[in-house]
């Protein structure tokens, strides 16, 4: 996509935000807005599995069991999609996990920050994120929000630790919503058209993610899915097998990263 000089206009369509990017600010339809997943895509934790060490004594605080989880391998699911899964032998119900959701992200956070808390670096961020991350947001064209597995809580303290906070300006969607990733994309476009008072149409979000799933939920929305490489279960086959609109070894090439971006 090349942007014109007939696309931009001196006056922000953004009023929480006027002028912190550009004197010129994108036409609405030039508008693309970044909805990122976090695991796989942005950091990974040092040690593989390493979720675990919180998520389970939360299941066994709040569920009285871990069920399945020490066995399970996930990847692209959301939290509470997790959780089911781990219990579905145990007789818990969606109904019954969602009447404990407000305990469940209260324990949930007591773990992490006890896992993450003890000056050992426990994520790292994957190849060129804050430098893509960077060049986004010095684009007039495009904003980035969360749209990831995680319970809300836990995706910003993951930002946080990684010193990535800074680049989500705009409300997402999370992994404490919905069982089903597919619903969170049309979750976080609500919020995002409320809160710059446009109507964005599904075309302008581009999904970036490292699973079947994140393609999965960007079709779902009816929007672009970008597909990176650089996650722990599916390979390069794997997600072009899922047909995404563009795949990427990793984030390491900005330019190239930001070519994609601008094509779609």
């Amino acid at each position: 996509m090349v942007t014109k000089n007939s696309d931009l206009t001196e006056e922000s369509q953004d009023p929480l935000n006027a002028t912190s990017y550009s004197s010129f600010i994108p036409h609405p339809s030039s508008f693309r807005i970044l909805l990122w997943d976090i695991d796989g895509t942005l950091i990974h934790s040092r040690r593989r599995g390493a979720f675990k060490d919180y998520t389970i004594p939360m299941l066994e605080e709040v569920f009285g069991t871990a069920g399945r989880l020490p066995e399970m391998i996930v990847s692209g699911m959301t939290d509470l999609q997790i959780v089911a899964e781990a219990l579905k032998d145990e007789g818990f119900t969606h109904a019954d996990i969602f009447e404990r959701v407000d305990h469940l992200r209260e324990s949930y956070m007591e773990a992490m920050r006890k896992a993450t808390g003890n000056g050992d670096q426990f994520f790292e961020l994957l190849p060129g994120v804050r430098e893509t991350l960077e060049a986004v947001a010095a684009d007039p064209r495009y904003r980035s929000a969360l749209v990831t597995g995680n319970i809300e809580p836990a995706a910003y303290l993951k930002m946080e630790l990684v010193g990535l906070s800074q680049f989500f300006d705009l409300p997402g969607a999370f992994g404490d919503e919905s069982h089903d990733r597919r619903d969170l994309p049309a979750l976080a476009a609500g919020r995002i058209r409320k809160h710059l008072q446009l109507d964005l149409a599904p075309e302008q979000f581009i999904v970036i993610g490292d699973t079947p799933n994140d393609i999965a939920c960007a079709r779902h929305f009816g929007t672009r899915a970008v597909a990176v490489a650089t996650g722990r279960l599916y390979g390069t086959n794997d997600l072009l097998a899922c047909q995404p609109d563009a795949l990427l070894p990793d984030l390491s090439d900005t330019e190239l990263v930001m070519s994609v971006f601008d094509e779609l």
